[in-house]
């Protein structure tokens, strides 16, 4: 492993020059030059979450190669972009550079942040201010402009809502937020018994994005906390799994009682095992 801050490049350029001999149209992998910056951006994003993943399992090797998948997808779409014309690799490594220079002034110039909380105050101001230099890609009078589309819904919904209570559209706290949720839930069920699939779509999403609200209020991260639940889930489901076939049964024998019961116990298991 390198010592911190003496690094060999040679495995960067290695991995450059892998790609350059991928992407060759003589002699060149068909697949990797059948590719463009769209369909590999849906690999960009599993790779990122196949990060977080082996974060979350606290699985050091496996969040080696996971960051290294991830830095594939990084290298590919700077060579597909250096083919076009547009940038390279070093410009990439130089932008993030200068960005973070930029954005940490209270480490590379003389602002002063103490504690956290500074900092962020100094983060968003210093980003708004690059966004309002740059030449407009989107509408920039409005206060929600820039918050990319391609994030999880639930994280868009959040920092549409962050940008909205800096200028002080937001509930004062959580409870007439949890009183919006049971409105919304409401309106739902009423569109539910009302059979219209198209108005039951619309307040179901309204129902997600209070949700949201209510994980902003409370500073949780909604889709963390969903990632959370979904693990835990397929930790109990494969409980209740192991449960049933030692009783001598397969899942397909059993009725939801039967299956409830099971739930119960590596439920209980899990609790005495926590």
């Amino acid at each position: 492993m390198s010592q911190p801050g003496q690094y060999d490049l040679a495995s960067l350029q290695q991995l450059l020059e892998i790609m350059a001999k991928l992407r060759d149209p003589d002699g060149g992998c068909p697949w990797d030059l059948k590719q463009t910056f769209a369909t590999i951006a849906p690999y960009t994003i599993e790779e990122a979450y196949e990060v977080e993943d082996a974060i979350a399992r606290n699985d050091m090797p496996a969040l080696q190669d996971e960051l290294g998948d991830l830095l594939l997808q990084v290298v590919f779409h700077a060579r597909m972009a250096e083919e076009a014309g547009h940038f390279a690799f070093p410009d990439v490594a130089t932008s993030i550079a200068e960005k973070m220079v930029r954005r940490h002034p209270h480490v590379f110039g003389s602002v002063e942040a103490d504690h956290p909380e500074a900092v962020s105050t100094n983060w968003e101001a210093i980003k708004a201010a690059e966004r309002a230099a740059k030449p407009a890609a989107v509408d920039v009078s409005t206060v929600l402009a820039g918050v990319t589309t391609g994030l999880p819904a639930l994280t868009r919904a959040v920092k549409l809502q962050n940008r909205a209570a800096r200028v002080g559209f937001d509930w004062p706290d959580k409870k007439p937020v949890l009183a919006k949720i049971r409105e919304e839930l409401e309106e739902l069920e009423q569109e539910i018994s009302a059979g219209a699939s198209e108005a039951i779509a619309e307040e179901f999403g309204d129902f997600l994005f209070v949700v949201a609200n209510l994980a902003r209020h409370l500073k949780l991260d909604p889709e963390q906390c969903l990632r959370n639940a979904n693990r835990k889930f397929e930790r109990r489901f494969s409980m209740m799994e192991q449960i049933v076939e030692e009783s001598g049964r397969n899942l397909t024998d059993c009725d939801l009682t039967a299956m409830d019961e099971a739930w119960d116990k590596a439920k209980a298991l899990e609790r005495k095992a926590g």
